[in-house]
């Protein structure tokens, strides 16, 4: 297929604002300019309530967002984890997923600000997200939610977390997680696959020398890319992990490592779905395409399907 029509305006938009040559520049400016960019995304959805609070963890103070579209109501609950290569984003920045997340599902949604690189190396973003969704499963009734219908989700860098969240609680054997959906998830550090190759670059993917910037303001060493709490798609087993819904974007570079986790699930006895969304790319979800509400409307109806929301 071709590009969306839709998508292709949004790349004439974002052409010529140096998004290419992120890795010329400080974290804190890039990041600046991705709060401007989720700016002008517009006045989110509305949810019947958002609560901000700041929550004890065993690694550390975190501050989370609560969104519960039927605040009367005991619902499921989705522990959410930003993407922003482990170096961007914020509860702000992502707020407006978030809120299409909660809406489109009737579950809480709990976003969590986990700690950013450089600032905050590897582990301490896995380490925290983990430490944020004990926490939430242990206090699940204070924020109307019920323990036992928990998910995970995150987009891009936080599909990672995502990912790695559900593999420590497997191995730990708590919090129980019942359902993971992973959007256009970062799941292979070592960036060799066909969909890195060929679309570095181009069609609103960050290039070569912008990928390595993440990588290497995220990890204290080259070695740490083969750590499967690293690169997911690397763990020995991924058996008993739970149900699973991916997204992928035809051209989104990081879809093939998104698919290949899909079939490795699949091999493993999981029960996943993988859906690739013709003509759209990376970050998909946080623009007003047709495609991303038809996305969501998926993710909506697997969840449901899982956890009976």
């Amino acid at each position: 297929m071709t590009l969306d029509p839709q998508v292709e305006a949004h790349l004439k938009r974002l052409a010529g604002t140096g998004f290419a040559d992120l890795h010329k520049l400080p974290p804190d400016q890039v990041r600046a300019g991705m709060r401007r960019m989720s700016n002008a995304l517009g006045k989110p959805e509305s949810v019947a309530q958002v609560e901000d609070r700041a929550i004890q963890t065993v690694t550390g103070d975190c501050r989370i967002r609560v969104y519960r579209p039927a605040p009367s109501q005991v619902r499921p609950i989705i522990v959410f984890f930003h993407g922003g290569g482990f170096v961007l984003g914020d509860l702000d920045t992502h707020d407006g997923l978030a809120r299409a997340l909660a809406n489109a599902t009737g579950s809480v949604v709990v976003s969590v600000n986990y700690p950013l690189a450089p600032e905050n190396k590897y582990p301490a973003a896995r380490n925290a997200a983990y430490a944020a969704t004990k926490w939430i499963a242990d206090h699940a009734a204070e924020i109307g939610g019920d323990a036992s219908r928990l998910a995970v989700a995150g987009d891009s860098a936080g599909g990672n977390l995502a990912a790695v969240v559900a593999l420590m609680a497997r191995d730990a054997g708590a919090p129980k997680i019942a359902f993971q959906l992973l959007i256009y998830p970062d799941l292979d550090f070592r960036r060799s696959n066909t969909s890195i190759r060929e679309f570095a670059g181009k069609w609103g993917n960050i290039s070569r020398e912008t990928q390595d910037w993440f990588m290497n303001h995220y990890l204290n060493k080259d070695e740490e890319k083969l750590d499967p709490l690293v690169s997911p798609l690397l763990a020995p087993s991924l058996a008993g992990l739970p149900r699973t819904f991916i997204i992928t974007a035809e051209y989104d570079a990081l879809r093939d490592e998104g698919e290949d986790y899909g079939r490795r699930l699949q091999g493993a006895g999981v029960d996943v779905v993988v859906r690739r969304y013709d003509g759209m790319i990376h970050e998909f979800l946080r623009w007003p395409f047709d495609g991303s509400r038809q996305a969501l409307r998926d993710a909506a109806d697997t969840l449901a399907t899982a956890l009976g929301s």
